[in-house]
């Protein structure tokens, strides 16, 4: 028999690399990705090497993750990458059973609507409700839908464990739900901003009809009318 030599060990960098993230790992690195990238000064002038030895360093100093193994700025990375990804799928999986609840559902229903819908379309199930609980009230994950209940702080379901290799290379056809429910709020935007702009113009076109009469032949509805715009323009 062959001895058992060093090469056909399993390395601790390798054993660490594979090791599965925990929930509680998973809200201190999303903490720590909203806090950093927020930050002013880092989010415009830091290099992406820098940026992510400050959101590892915030993790592995966090006391909720006392006593655990270290975690590296690679491995960081690469998990906040599914989270984003999939979270941001599952955005839109939501918005679309919100659209769908029917009178009498409440929020669990509709949760359970919105894993179906991304089970369905994706082939997997969706092991990051936790992740998507954190993430659902900032900017850039906020659903347009929101159920009648409003999206519950904590589930008495237990929470179902994180596997890091299931379908990470999974990558599903089609437009990304995260995408698409940004341009349609930047559709929402501009609509209103040219409805805003099509207002300002007709004021001033009617003030400029008020100004042109003589002031002499004006009533006192137009009078009142024509203070009342300027003193809106000035």
């Amino acid at each position: 028999m062959k001895p058992f030599t060093q090469n056909s060990q399993t390395s601790p960098a390798a054993v660490n690399q594979r090791r599965k993230w925990s929930t509680k790992e998973d809200v201190v690195l999303i903490s720590a990705w909203l806090n950093t990238s927020k930050d002013a000064i880092v989010s415009t002038d830091q290099k992406a090497g820098a940026f992510w030895k400050r959101i590892v360093d915030y993790v592995n100093a966090s006391p909720q993750l006392s006593g655990a193994v270290p975690r590296e700025w690679s491995q960081c990375k690469q998990r906040w990458g599914r989270i984003n990804e999939q979270v941001c799928k599952f955005v839109g999986c939501y918005e679309a059973a919100v659209r769908e609840q029917a009178s009498g559902q409440n929020e669990n229903d509709v949760m359970k609507a919105a894993h179906d819908i991304f089970l369905n379309d994706l082939g997997i199930k969706f092991t990051l409700e936790h992740c998507w609980r954190e993430l659902w009230f900032d900017q850039k994950w906020k659903s347009l839908g929101v159920s009648k209940d409003g999206p519950k702080e904590k589930r008495k379901e237990a929470v179902e464990v994180v596997d890091e290799e299931e379908a990470a290379d999974v990558r599903p056809p089609g437009v990304k739900a995260c995408k698409a429910a940004k341009r349609k709020r930047q559709g929402y935007d501009e609509i209103h901003s040219m409805l805003a702009v099509k207002k300002e113009i007709q004021k001033q076109k009617l003030l400029e009809r008020l100004l042109a009469k003589d002031p002499t032949h004006l009533s006192a509805n137009e009078i009142t009318l024509m203070d009342k715009l300027i003193s809106e323009m000035i």
